[in-house]
Parts: C-alpha cells; sequence; structure tokens
C-alpha cells in the first residue's frame, strides 16, 4: 500500500505542478510587464485567465500534506524541521500574493495598484523557487531521516536546490505563457497571443538550458537521482523531451491548443521522472518509502479518504475549468446591494 500511496502523492505533485505552477508562472509575466501603461494589456489577459481559478490550486498543495504526514509521518518531520525556512517564505508568499492580486483589483489610486501588483507579481516567484528549491534539498541528501532537523539554510541554498529552484520558476514562467497564448486568442485578442508566444518559446529555451545545467549539477551532487534519470526514469524523461520540443514546434506554427496539451504532459513528465528516478527512495539515500510507510491500518483508511475525495472533489475541479474555459464564470465577487442606488417612485 505504501507504493500506491507513493503514486498517489508523486501525481498530486504533478497536478500542482500542472495547475498552480501555471498560476504561479502568470504572476512572473506580471512581473515583467513594464510599467502601468505599458503592462496593462497583458497584466488584464493574466488577470482574466487566472482570476477565477487561482484559490482552487492550492488545493492540491493541501492534498500533498495531508497526505504525506498521514501516509509518512517520519519524513514529514524531517523535511519540516529541515526546511522550515522555505516553507515559511513560501507559505507566506502564497498568503501575500493572494491578498495582493483580490486587493490590487479594487483599490483604485495607481501607487497602491503598483505596490499590490508588485507583491502579487515578486510572491509568484518567490514560491515557486521555495518549493523548488526544497525539492533539491531533499534529493541532495541534505534532510536526515529519523524525525531529525538538518541545517536550515544549506539545506536550501545549495547548488542543487539553486538550480530547482530556477528550473522551478522557469518551467512556471513557460507553462503560464503557452496557457496565455491560448486564452488570449480564444478572446480574440491576436496581438496578445503573439506576445505570450513569443515569451513562450524564450522561457522554453531557457527551461531546457537549465535543465541540461541541472543534470551537471545533480550528476555531482546528487548521484542517485542523476542515476535513475539516466535509467530506469530514462523513457518518461524521454518523453517528457519530445513532448516539450514537440510544444515548442507548434507554438512556432501557431498551434496554441496543442501546444497547451503537450505543454502540460512536458511540465507532468519532469515530475514523474523525478519521482522515479529518487525511487525507493523518500529521503535519499537514508529513507525508503516502505520504511517511511504509516501502519498498514493508517494507509488503508487514507486510500479509502483519497478515493472519496477524488469522487468528490475532481468532478467540481472538471466543472469549475470547463466554465472557465468557455468564458462561462462571473467576475470575481458580487454587486453589493448597499452600493446600489435608492430609487424613490411616488405615487
Amino acid at each position: 500500500m505504501s507504493t500506491t500511496i507513493g503514486i498517489v502523492l508523486l501525481l498530486a505533485l504533478a497536478a500542482y505542478a500542472v495547475f498552480g505552477g501555471a498560476d504561479f508562472g502568470a504572476g512572473f509575466w506580471d512581473l515583467t510587464a513594464g510599467g502601468s501603461a505599458r503592462g496593462a494589456q497583458p497584466r488584464a489577459v493574466i488577470e482574466r485567465s487566472i482570476g477565477p481559478v487561482w484559490e482552487a490550486n492550492h488545493v492540491w498543495l493541501i492534498f500533498i500534506f495531508v497526505v504525506t504526514w498521514s501516509a509518512f509521518p517520519s519524513a514529514y518531520a524531517s523535511i519540516m524541521l529541515t526546511m522550515f525556512v522555505p516553507f515559511t517564505l513560501a507559505a507566506l508568499g502564497i498568503v501575500l500574493r493572494g491578498a495582493s492580486f483580490a486587493f490590487r483589483k479594487v483599490v483604485v489610486t495607481l501607487r497602491s495598484r503598483r505596490i499590490f501588483g508588485g507583491a502579487f507579481a515578486l510572491s509568484s516567484v518567490l514560491v515557486p523557487f521555495c518549493m523548488g528549491a526544497i525539492a533539491g534539498g531533499i534529493a541532495s541528501g541534505h534532510v536526515p531521516s529519523g524525525g531529525k532537523a538538518g541545517d536550515p539554510i544549506d539545506s536550501w541554498l545549495n547548488p542543487v536546490s539553486l538550480v530547482t529552484g530556477i528550473l522551478a520558476v522557469v518551467v512556471a514562467a513557460y507553462l503560464a505563457a503557452v496557457y496565455l497564448v491560448w486564452d488570449a486568442r480564444h478572446f480574440r485578442e491576436y496581438a496578445m497571443g503573439e506576445y505570450f508566444r513569443r515569451r513562450a518559446v524564450v522561457s522554453a529555451v531557457a527551461a531546457a538550458v537549465v535543465a541540461v545545467v541541472g543534470l551537471f549539477v545533480l550528476n555531482a551532487k546528487a548521484s542517485h537521482v542523476f542515476d535513475g534519470l539516466t535509467s530506469r526514469a530514462l523513457p518518461s524523461a524521454i518523453l517528457s523531451v519530445v513532448c516539450g520540443v514537440g510544444a515548442l514546434v507548434l507554438l512556432m506554427r501557431y498551434a496554441a491548443r496543442g501546444a497547451r496539451i503537450l505543454a502540460v504532459l512536458a511540465v507532468a513528465g519532469i515530475i514523474v521522472s523525478w519521482g522515479i528516478a529518487q525511487w525507493p527512495f523518500l529521503l535519499p539515500e537514508s529513507l525508503t518509502v516502505s520504511a517511511a510507510a504509516a501502519p498498514s491500518g493508517t494507509l488503508l483508511a487514507l486510500l479509502v479518504a483519497v478515493g472519496l475525495a477524488l469522487l468528490i472533489v475532481v468532478p467540481g475541479f472538471v466543472l469549475l475549468y470547463v466554465l472557465h474555459q468557455r468564458a462561462l464564470l462571473p467576475e470575481e465577487g458580487t454587486e453589493d446591494i448597499g452600493d446600489r442606488p435608492i430609487i424613490i417612485t411616488g405615487g
């Protein structure tokens, strides 16, 4: 059962990377859009694209935390005790990002909009970097087993963590740009479609460069994961690369819909390949998945809960995204009846 839970956790990580990653990547393009006049149109596309779904994407993160601490408590304790600094920064970034995104839509003055917009954009870069740095620290063996705490600084500010953190930011930006190309063209904003298409191509090339550099760093600092990527995880890694190249070709040919599907598969393939490469260790090379697992009764109860969650939550997600893609969702917020003018009619 521990293997089944491990697969569920890996798929949840891939889902968060695909949905939440694109959400954070949109913030990166918000950050680089330029001044208030120059960046007004790209930011309008970004707000329309992520407005109805940005809150829902973090359900995957909560799911990941619940599954990890329930199924692998000792590993969860070690990770949290060691990585409390980047986790705290990421949590603060998520809260600040959400609050800033909401407030920017309602404030009146340009200065206030710039402040909230800057907080939203910077947090959108900080969070994926911290998440990537945490993954790199775990892969490079900086988290000890047994519920012990490792070094709170070196554990996430080391060569592997820095590369994986940067890769997470770049991949999120790439995925968001691909989504935004389709979204802009769906609403017949072809100039914005071209704007984000160019950025999708550039970020795809940047992601490839960072990934290649990352392989050399993994070979030197996390040989277990590198060996796994070049052996048991090689088929999924190759599939991810093929999907990434295919998405790039389709972007060059202005085929946004097909590019979006291949981009999703490419990013999900990165997460799946990483998990296969690290297998069977949860904490390389000190704690395996089976050794970290909770008692079988706990795992069975967790699997039942996961099954029920999928039956209840996933249809809601599907409906949300379908309505969003068909532009059938209302704008965020509702009209306050108290704001309506009072009309007095005489008899």
